[in-house]
């Protein structure tokens, strides 16, 4: 077994616990809907999340190419995959005591959530600088637009509890997000548009 093949495999199964949390408190909200009040904006971050977990998982086969592991980088990777874990567990906690609903839990714990998101958009960075100038190059200026974005964003989504900015900042994120990977994987050419 290839080293790439040997982290390959924990990352994916830290990152299938992360899908099956989103998955389990979906289901819990459709299982019983009177207990706990949905929020909408909670809904498009939880959109948000799966699609961004399986794209990463995607973009993390960029990692075969390289040729020496140190215990560093694997330690790195690993770290990763729980933080992304780490991210869906704040969007679904074990029980909502305390709170009305999705809406009053999410405002309450922005300030970890979007100060998670800032520190995912750094981790991506170094993660994209680990795959190497050919990866780097291959984006362009599409990764740090986005990362850059997502700081920005999460400043905002930290220091206000208005609805209708969180809403913004949340169907923004998701439309950027699925925009880029349509452009990134040649589903869409936004140049001739």
């Amino acid at each position: 077994m290839q080293m790439f093949e040997y982290v390959i495999i924990l990352i994916s199964i830290v990152i299938g616990l992360a899908l099956t949390h989103l998955m389990q408190g979906l289901a819990g909200l459709i299982q019983n809907p009177g207990r706990e009040r949905m929020w909408w904006v909670h809904l498009v971050w939880v959109a948000y999340m799966f699609l961004s977990i399986v794209f990463w998982w995607w973009w993390e086969f960029q990692l075969q190419h390289i040729k020496t592991w140190s215990f560093a980088l694997y330690l790195f990777v690993v770290f990763y995959a729980f933080y992304l874990y780490l991210i869906c567990a704040v969007l679904f906690p074990r029980d909502l005591d305390g709170y009305e609903g999705y809406r009053e839990y999410f405002l309450a714990r922005r300030g970890w959530f979007f100060g998670l998101l800032i520190g995912w958009s750094v981790i991506d960075t170094i993660d994209t600088w680990i795959k190497g100038p050919d990866y780097l190059a291959s984006l362009g200026a599409t990764a740090l637009i986005y990362n850059a974005l997502l700081v920005f964003c999460g400043i905002i989504g930290m220091v206000t509890r208005r609805v209708s900015a969180q809403a913004i900042i949340a169907v923004g994120q998701l439309v950027y997000l699925v925009s880029g990977v349509l452009h990134l994987f040649n589903f869409v050419n936004f140049t001739n548009a």
